[in-house]
């Protein structure tokens, strides 16, 4: 008798490759965004898409406020249309990082999501930042 695990065979490797490669295209991770913002490859801007005021409370070093409600066009003109966007919320519980990359991609916009959001960079054990520290929101007047 087969498991609920095995009850439905795999995928054939071809198959698999090209699903798993594609994922790639999509999604980021934690520790890949930490080396890159730790090692300056700044090929990407990352957006925090969570309130200002969770935000404030803490975020990812280099991360850059704004709320996915509020992403528009006249919020990225300073960005060149080819900018790669990643963006992150509070973590796999909350689907705000999805619903900004999807606004991202109607915007015509490169985009990849920081899968494990906030609660994956505390996994890895990576510190955040407050607003204490340094703070930077766009549109924010």
């Amino acid at each position: 008798m087969a498991s609920a695990v095995s009850a439905i065979p795999a995928a054939p490797s071809d198959q698999a490759a090209r699903h798993f490669g594609a994922a790639f295209e999509y999604e980021t991770d934690c520790a890949d965004v930490h080396e890159a913002m730790r090692g300056g490859e700044h090929d990407f801007v990352l957006l925090d898409v969570r309130s200002p005021a969770l935000y404030a409370q803490g975020h990812v070093p280099g991360a850059i406020n704004l709320p996915q409600g509020k992403i528009v066009e006249a919020k990225l003109q300073e960005y060149p249309g080819a900018t790669l966007f990643v963006v992150y919320c509070a973590g796999p519980h909350c689907n705000g990082a999805h619903r900004a990359a999807l606004r991202l991609a109607n915007l015509g916009r490169p985009v990849k999501l920081m899968i494990g959001g906030v609660t994956g960079w505390l996994d890895e054990g990576f510190a955040l930042t407050n607003a204490a520290q340094v703070s930077s929101v766009i549109g924010a007047s």
